[in-house]
């Protein structure tokens, strides 16, 4: 039989077997447009009052609108213009809202991407800023201490605003359990070094870090507890299909709302396992989420709970912008074929690297199927760089991914050999 998944912008189709266990997201099919979904669960929302009473209750004269980056495939054109509209429509100009990226460690947007992000009219009509954690001028301190007892230190402009809406993405996350809500809040507006102690060694070695999870786990606890500290008074999370279609939305309290998101998502997306599989087929979800490698390590490390221990992960993404930061390209440089000293050295008192955790997670793929187990495959970067990933790495020629997934899938399966597969890679996820 054939599967269907995307690398980049584009859809490859792969030939299985019939008898692989392909594992795809069940998300009811809607007709109704995203701007809908949105207007409706703002204005009977979970937890709170509609947003154009509760702006109307406190009359502000800032408000900070907290979107996500490119990184998360939300089609803000469809909807932000109308809800930054409804903001406005209680008195509140323009000139005094502030639509903020919540950008954590990644790289800042350019004007491109915000105009395919927003549209041209909040590109033209709003004042639009990203995040920036090292900025120190633009960061302030919050009362109190995060779950962990740490210093708690956010975006300047969040923190002082005298309304916070906070919009996000919900879906299965291999390290918090689920994205979106607090998320926007820690990793999304925090200092570098609430983000050091959020992905530091001892949160990330914790086996609650893990998709789906979220009792226990430290990452949603830290996140949860900054964000309210810091104060949410409105929230939006959304949820998409795996065309990108925002299928329903969640309006309200920070954490019901973001409650009965994760509870659909799981309803949707998330599968117990019945048997490990041999060899596991994934791919990294697509653009946007599979520019960079960084990015793709999500795909190969949420699969791992559908195949065996010494089995086969084959894993592929578009990479179009190679690697990821500098810092992150560096430490895989660094330590390639040497993941055992990398830990050792993260546990290490005062040592941290920008971008550590992606190469933490990536160890536990290596940690279950090593780097002969563990392939991936991409036609924008070089055999050079594959070289340096610690894994066996694939360079396809431009344009033609799909035959050279094909060929290393064939290359592994034999008479007997059991397959999963997750044509949608992290949006899809399974569960122990």
């Amino acid at each position: 039989m054939n599967v269907t998944a995307l690398s980049g912008r584009r859809e490859i189709v792969l030939r299985v077997p019939d008898s692989a266990e392909v594992y795809v997201s069940t998300y009811p099919v809607t007709t109704t447009p995203a701007v809908t979904r949105v207007l409706d669960a703002i204005r009977a929302p979970i937890g709170t009052p509609p947003l154009r009473e509760a702006l109307a209750a406190r009359r502000p004269e800032g408000v900070v609108v907290v979107v996500s980056d490119i990184t998360r495939p939300i089609p803000y054109r469809d909807f932000l213009a109308p809800l930054l509209g409804e903001v406005a429509s209680t008195g509140v100009s323009r000139e005094d809202i502030l639509v903020l990226i919540a950008a954590g460690m990644h790289r800042p947007s350019t004007v491109e991407e915000r105009r395919e992000m927003f549209g041209e009219e909040v590109v033209d009509r709003y004042r639009i800023e990203d995040h920036r954690p090292e900025d120190n001028i633009g960061l302030a301190a919050v009362g109190g201490r995060s779950a962990s007892g740490a210093p708690i230190r956010l975006n300047r402009r969040f923190v002082e605003a005298e309304f916070r809406i906070v919009t996000s993405l919900v879906e299965p996350h291999f390290m918090a359990g689920y994205s979106g809500g607090r998320k926007s809040v820690c990793p999304g507006l925090s200092s570098l070094d609430t983000i050091r102690n959020f992905h530091g060694e001892k949160f990330l070695a914790d086996p609650k870090a893990a998709n789906t999870v979220l009792s226990g786990n430290p990452l949603h606890e830290e996140s949860l507890s900054i964000a309210r500290a810091a104060g949410v008074d409105f929230t939006l999370n959304v949820v998409l299909d795996k065309n990108r279609r925002l299928i329903r939305a969640y309006a309200g309290a920070l954490e019901p709302a973001h409650e009965a998101a994760c509870e659909f998502v799981r309803a949707c997306a998330v599968w117990p396992i019945r048997h490990p599989a041999d060899v596991v087929l994934t791919s990294s979800g697509g653009h946007p989420l599979d520019m960079t490698f960084y990015q793709c390590v999500k795909g190969f490390v949420s699969c791992l709970p559908a195949v065996r221990e010494g089995g086969t992960v084959i894993a592929f993404g578009g990479c179009t912008e190679g690697l990821g930061n500098r810092e992150y390209a560096d430490l895989l440089r660094k330590y390639t074929g040497r993941f055992g000293d990398f830990l050792d050295d993260i546990k290490r008192p005062g040592v941290f690297t920008k971008d550590q955790w992606e190469l933490q997670m990536h160890a536990r793929a290596l940690a279950k199927v090593g780097a002969q187990g563990l392939h991936f495959i991409s036609d924008g970067l070089s055999a050079e760089t594959m070289a340096m990933l610690t894994l066996t790495g694939h360079a396809a020629v431009p344009g033609k991914l799909g035959p050279a997934v094909q060929a290393v899938l064939d290359g592994v399966l034999a008479p007997g050999v059991s397959l999963a597969v997750f044509p949608e890679g992290p949006y899809c996820v399974p569960e122990p």
